[in-house]
């Protein structure tokens, strides 16, 4: 088979012998696999991003000497199984599958480790465990993004947003993007979006963002607009807490005003901030969103910042600020999100902006690296077309 290999920051196609399944995993024939930003950043800082995988725990992820096969986005058909396999899937059936397999020295993450490769290639292996038949109807390029929007769905999950409270979205690349389509998806009616790139801003109000700012010229925060029971001040805060116990102490019955403040402060009653996605991952942008979000923000960090960062934690205690990191998904998060797109519940239509052969991934690459041209690059390993 052809297969794009990165070594030392190099891609090259190459011909490579047609992979094996081993015990409990099916051979695909790729149709589709997208580009991931973890790709664009892999290729040149692996090492960077290997060591922090290494005290993580992971002692396998890619590094810059190993020729890797990358790719943990796609969709594929069945071509062959293991010894132990279920055959769950007649061949020619169109799957997805979590970008992990099993193997005699342990678990790895496909297309993120020499261990594991990936579908930058005419064929991939995978674990029938982790293989999900890909609904009737679904073309293969939005089936391709179920894994990116996985990662998605999964912060938007983890920031536990309360009925009617806003949402910030800070950095609309891809995975703002996607976090933008899953915020509608689940109902949010206050989206608000930055970004520097007049396209990703075009795109943002595609996906379904209600208000869209370009950051040099108004803070997402001054285009926030709280709610009766959101504050934005210390000041505020303060008031409103003196004034809804006031309010408490005039309730009748055995139940004491600080209980009853409790209650209040469960349904809402009490301020509460917006929740803000950081989808940048730059140094310096955690402490910037705490030093002006909104008291009483949740901050889900979903934007990978892979050099040392630091902010002020006063800052954070004084507007009781909640800080919470993300990464992945789990395979139920993944199951639901193939049938949120095959059901068009979400629509990642917008975000597919080009489309490459294996012979054009290099210039993809590239592509990518301007904001203004490229979202999501899908590679088609049967086509020729050399440029996105």
């Amino acid at each position: 088979m052809k297969a794009v290999v990165c070594e030392q920051g190099e891609l090259t196609v190459t011909d490579m012998a047609d992979p094996v399944p081993g015990k409990g995993q099916v051979l695909l024939n790729v149709t589709r696999t997208g580009i991931c930003g973890s790709d664009l950043h892999g290729r040149h800082h692996a090492d960077l991003v290997a060591d922090v995988a290494e005290k993580a725990g992971y002692p396998h992820l890619m590094r810059m000497d190993q020729p890797i096969v990358m790719g943990h986005e796609f969709v594929g058909t069945v071509a062959a199984y293991g010894p132990g396999c279920h055959k769950r899937w007649k061949p020619g059936t169109r799957v997805v599958a979590l970008p992990m397999v099993d193997s005699d020295t342990g678990p790895h993450l496909l297309g993120l480790s020499e261990k594991a490769p990936g579908a930058y290639a005419e064929k991939v292996v995978v674990q029938e465990s982790m293989t999900m038949l890909v609904p009737d109807g679904l073309p293969d390029d939005e089936a391709a993004l179920t894994e990116p929007m996985a990662v998605a769905w999964h912060a938007v999950r983890r920031a536990e947003r309360g009925r009617g409270q806003a949402a910030v979205v800070i950095g609309c690349g891809p995975i703002g993007l996607a976090v933008i389509a899953m915020l509608k998806a689940s109902g949010a009616k206050k989206i608000i979006a930055s970004d520097l790139s007049s396209r990703r801003r075009e795109l943002a109000r595609e996906l379904g963002a209600h208000v869209v700012v370009d950051p040099r010229e108004t803070d997402p925060f001054d285009a926030y607009k709280p709610g009766r029971n959101e504050t934005r001040s210390v000041t505020d805060l303060v008031g409103v807490a003196l004034d809804t116990m006031g309010k408490l102490r005039m309730v009748p019955g055995p139940v004491p005003w600080w209980q009853a403040f409790r209650l209040a402060e469960k349904i809402g009653e009490v301020p509460a901030g917006p929740v803000v996605f950081e989808c940048v991952g730059v140094p310096g942008m955690i402490d910037q969103i705490i030093g002006t979000a909104p008291l009483r923000s949740r901050v889900v960090v979903v934007g990978v910042c892979m050099e040392p960062d630091s902010f002020t934690p006063s800052m954070a205690g004084t507007k009781e600020i909640d800080l919470r990191f993300v990464f992945g998904y789990d395979p139920g998060e993944f199951r639901d999100t193939l049938h949120m797109i095959a059901d068009r519940k979400v629509d990642v239509r917008p975000l597919i902006t080009g489309a490459v052969g294996l012979d054009g991934v290099d210039a993809a690459f590239t592509a990518l690296g301007d904001p203004e041209a490229h979202a999501k690059i899908l590679i088609d390993p049967s086509s020729d077309r050399l440029r996105p």
